[in-house]
């Protein structure tokens, strides 16, 4: 019997390859322009910035392949990245120890609001707006650690109905997964369940209804949204 005074909101969760188990998603956080050539797109100089993150919420995951265009924006952008799932996490956690964490990785796409993200970029004021909104991660199932190894290197790439848009190489990452965990742990609490987005490389751009996007990275299967 439950013990709250409304109806308890469901758990976000991710599909697991070859398990009927799913991942219980608990935070989300995204490092931003962690690729140099997607830094430099952007209008920054990736040899003079620090790590930085920003966070969805966990019930902005969907593994559904469909991504609804969502409403108060006229350009909504893709951007490609691994993902990294957390078996465990703690506070102030080595580099040296970070890999014992993950559980596996994920194909996910950081869908971004861009004109609103945009607007909130020239007021000084935070991105949520044009981050962190429903169905704003569609994310592939995950594949654990022990049957794919630890992914520090390999294509990533996505296209748009069949033509390449954005295609990078993990080892191009700025700061690598365990500097990523090892950096969060210095300023949050991290935890099994936790997902971290670990960057996209350059060619990020827009949808429009109907277009069909295929997102890989070496040694996952692809992973198929069709905006709707």
């Amino acid at each position: 019997m439950s013990n709250y005074v409304i109806p308890q909101p469901a758990q976000p969760s991710l599909p697991v390859q070859g398990s009927d188990a799913r991942f219980p998603v608990r935070r989300i956080y995204c490092i931003g322009r962690n690729y140099a050539d997607h830094a430099i797109e952007m209008g920054h100089d990736p040899d003079k910035e620090p790590p930085f993150f920003f966070q969805k919420n966990g019930d902005n995951v969907d593994s559904s392949g469909e991504f609804p265009y969502p409403p108060q924006t006229n350009d909504v952008h893709f951007e490609v990245e691994m993902i990294v799932a957390l078996k465990s996490g703690g506070a102030n956690i080595s580099e040296a120890d970070a890999m014992q964490h993950v559980f596996g990785y994920g194909i996910g796409l950081d869908m971004t609001r861009r004109d609103l993200q945009g607007e909130m970029k020239k007021m000084g004021r935070p991105w949520e707006i044009g981050k962190a909104f429903e169905r704003s991660a569609p994310m592939g199932p995950l594949v654990p650690a022990s049957q794919t190894g630890h992914l520090d290197s390999g294509a990533i790439s996505l296209t748009v109905n069949g033509e390449e848009r954005q295609k990078g190489d993990l080892n191009q990452m700025i700061w690598k997964v365990p500097e990523q965990i090892a950096y969060l742990s210095r300023f949050y609490d991290i935890a099994a369940g936790d997902l971290i987005m670990s960057g996209t490389p350059a060619g990020v751009g827009p949808i429009k209804k109907g277009d069909v996007m295929e997102c890989r990275v070496d040694g996952l299967a692809p992973f198929i949204v069709k905006v709707v």
